[in-house]
């Protein structure tokens, strides 16, 4: 883009309506991987323009496997999105992350079904990007830094287990998961972690904590879910403002260079169209 917008935040439908986004104006993306959840929103928080999309689809309409993760991922990097700021409710495995305290994690477990689309390579073009620490570690700092206020308790690191959805856990499920020393457990984290490091973008994720799964003496319901988030919404919004305000958009971070030397496909056997479909993120490569 001629005039590029650096900072992209992906949440759900509570954050859409945030008086603090001014300046809006929807932006028809088109991408190769069919449309995003919604319309990307740009404006301007603090001074700085960004560009939100609300994951679900406005209104929450898509489930968790319904959301096209490549399409929201690929429509931010063609928008010229560096820096995505993830905002996820999650449940909680370990008791001292206690619902209405925030996470911000440090690692990423993947235990959908296969029925996602995981990445944008394929096609003639294989390419393996490293995820031994999934979210950046240069954004991580930044999110922990601006959600430590009020109070507010505010957990650095912790193992986030994506599963499928959109039902909830069983006791058993739930019971197995602490047992693999997992931290906290949401729907929508992977692959959209994943896709965000193969689009060579800054990516980390701000997790509310709603219940305690159904581990716990009272099993998670969509009322506790709903109820707690809201309860935490205006901070949430103050998180995120001083988070855009702390980022700095020419920052280089290694999530920025994470598809240097992935590339296993001989230049001259890639076909031309798989190329053309993802010049927006490998560019700069080819």
């Amino acid at each position: 883009m001629s005039d590029p917008i650096r900072l992209g935040i992906i949440g759900g439908s509570g954050l859409y309506n945030m008086k603090e986004l001014t300046d809006r104006k929807t932006v028809e993306v088109s991408t190769p991987f069919g449309d995003p959840s919604c319309p990307p929103v740009t404006g301007a928080v603090g001074g700085k323009r960004v560009a939100f999309i609300a994951r679900h689809g406005l209104g929450h309409v898509k489930t968790p496997g319904e959301v096209n993760y490549r399409a929201n991922i690929f429509a931010l990097k063609s928008l010229g999105v560096r820096f995505i700021i993830g905002v996820s409710a999650c449940g909680s495995l370990n008791e001292a992350m206690a619902p209405g305290h925030i996470v911000i994690p440090d690692q990423l477990v993947d235990f959908t079904k296969g029925t996602r689309q995981s990445s944008f390579f394929g096609g003639g073009l294989v390419a393996h990007a490293g995820t031994a620490e999934p979210f950046c570690q240069g954004l991580r700092p930044i999110l922990f830094k601006a959600s430590s206020f009020g109070g507010k308790k505010v957990h650095d690191g912790g193992a986030f287990i994506t599963i499928e959805g959109p039902r909830f856990s069983s006791r058993g499920e739930s019971r197995l998961y602490r047992q693999w020393g997992l931290d906290i457990i949401g729907m929508t984290t992977s692959p959209e972690a994943f896709l965000a490091r193969e689009a060579e973008i800054s990516y980390a994720v701000m997790a509310h904590v709603t219940d305690y799964d159904v581990w716990h003496e009272e099993p998670v319901s969509t009322e506790m879910v709903i109820r707690t988030f809201s309860q935490n919404i205006d901070h949430t919004h103050e998180a995120l403002v001083r988070a855009v305000g702390l980022i700095d958009e020419n920052a280089d971070f290694e999530s920025h260079h994470a598809l240097k030397g992935s590339f296993m496909t001989a230049k001259e056997k890639i076909p031309r169209e798989t190329l053309e479909k993802l010049k927006p993120i490998i560019g700069n490569y080819f």
